[in-house]
């Protein structure tokens, strides 16, 4: 029996338990509570924590697929791996992968966006656009460091970004216990609209607050003892975002009223501020940490991503190489940087986050597919095995979803899938010729 530790891989596997969940957690309490739950309230109304509950459900309906292709065959290269295993396609395996780097690099444009916005100028009035170009700068000098180093500095951002999360919950219920609050604000339906379809609207911005369990799945060669330690720091990470965003999601209208939250772009700023004793730049601290955090998770992801698809010849093979001393990916680190430094100077935030979602769709759908279609595959290990109802629910809430999408999201994400597509042509014309070199 082939043992997941002991299968060859380039990588260093140096991902406990401990360390995963906390990967997995840190990139999921990320910016996406700090910087849209205003967006939420508009949509939605009061009703932001059943707009949660809605999204959590149906990203543990998706992460129970992830568990199990993960386990099954712990691959760095992720959701690429498994469509190109599945549908027998490389072309098929490069769209798939190309949307979830894709997916990555976009949303690391807009975590540097929402870096350098309102809660950096609390402190810096800089502009804005140089400003993101040296964050991603410096993300991409932590991640070239080692998948150690970056990790570790993962867990001490998570612990400031959890208790950033935390302190706003308590500050809330204080509020709440003082008789400051209108509870009737958290179960004020949205106006002029079908309250189901409004939740369901709001449900996909908060599904952005979940994504990023997906990331994990990348480092599949670099966890010790995969087929155990996976799926239960998975669905533990996801469960405990799923707990801390519910609270939120109540105690936020409850405290401050859903049209001022919609109006706001530091809602949970006006949480703090409406307790009045603590200090709003300590929390601006903090949400720049949450940025942060939340960028350097989404790089390692997608830098790893690259990593996977070049070996698999899916993009150039200079993009496989790795740094001879740290043994990361340092040239797939330069050119996701690259590409994400000139979507932040080209896009806007919420533009930004939706495409993130619609590009991740895609991906999940595939995926969730994939675990149906590879179940007749058997492999030697021991591996996680989702009830066969969870996948098929998880297409259906993909295709949900993805109705909710706008044209310009569309549009940004075909345009994308376009240089995607002429990439893979240009690395195949080229493989084919060196080939043709070799024959001769």
């Amino acid at each position: 029996m082939t043992s997941t530790d002991t299968a060859p891989t380039g990588l260093r596997r140096a991902v406990t338990g401990p360390l995963l969940y906390l990967f997995i957690l840190g990139d999921v309490l990320g910016a996406g509570v700090y910087a849209l739950i205003g967006e939420m309230a508009g949509t939605a109304g009061g009703l932001v924590w059943l707009s949660f509950a809605v999204a959590l459900a149906m990203a543990m309906l998706t992460a129970a697929s992830y568990a199990e292709l993960v386990t099954k065959y712990p691959r760095a290269g992720g959701s690429a791996v498994y469509a190109e295993k599945a549908f027998r396609s490389p072309l098929v395996g490069f769209l798939v992968g190309f949307c979830m780097l894709a997916a990555g690099m976009v949303s690391a444009a807009g975590l540097s966006l929402a870096f350098t916005g309102e809660y950096l100028t609390a402190f810096l009035d800089v502009p804005q656009v140089p400003a993101a170009i040296v964050f991603l700068v410096v993300v991409a000098a932590v991640n070239a460091w080692g998948i150690r180093e970056s990790l570790q500095a993962n867990v001490l951002m998570t612990a400031v970004e959890s208790a950033g999360l935390v302190l706003v919950i308590v500050l809330g219920a204080w509020v709440i216990g003082r008789g400051d609050a209108d509870l009737s604000g958290a179960f004020t339906p949205p106006d002029d609209t079908s309250v189901w379809l409004a939740v369901l609207g709001s449900a996909l911005v908060a599904f952005y607050s979940f994504v990023g369990f997906e990331t994990s799945a990348n480092l599949a060669e670099e966890i010790r003892d995969v087929s155990r330690v996976y799926p239960r720091a998975l669905f533990g990470a996801l469960g405990t975002a799923g707990v801390v965003y519910v609270l939120l999601g109540f105690v936020a209208p409850a405290v401050v009223p859903p049209q001022d939250l919609a109006a706001s772009s530091g809602p949970l700023l006006d949480v703090v501020r409406a307790a009045g004793f603590v200090s709003p730049e300590l929390f601006a601290a903090v949400a720049l940490v949450a940025v942060a955090n939340g960028a350097l998770l989404t790089m390692i992801m997608t830098s790893r991503l690259t990593y996977g698809m070049a070996r698999q010849g899916l993009l150039p093979s200079a993009l496989g190489a790795v740094l001879p001393r740290r043994r990361t990916p340092g040239v797939a680190i330069l050119a996701t940087t690259a590409v994400a430094i000139v979507l932040a100077a080209t896009g806007e935030l919420v533009d930004l986050a939706s495409t993130v979602v619609l590009l991740l769709l895609f991906v999940f759908l595939s995926s969730n597919v994939a675990v149906l279609v590879l179940r007749r595959d058997h492999v030697e290990h021991e591996h996680f095995r989702a009830p066969t109802v969870l996948p098929v629910l998880a297409v259906v809430s993909c295709v949900v979803l993805l109705t909710q999408q706008e044209a310009q999201h569309w549009a940004l994400a075909g345009i994308l899938l376009a240089v995607g597509a002429a990439v893979f042509v240009v690395t195949r014309l080229t493989a084919g010729r060196g080939r043709r070199r070799q024959e001769d």
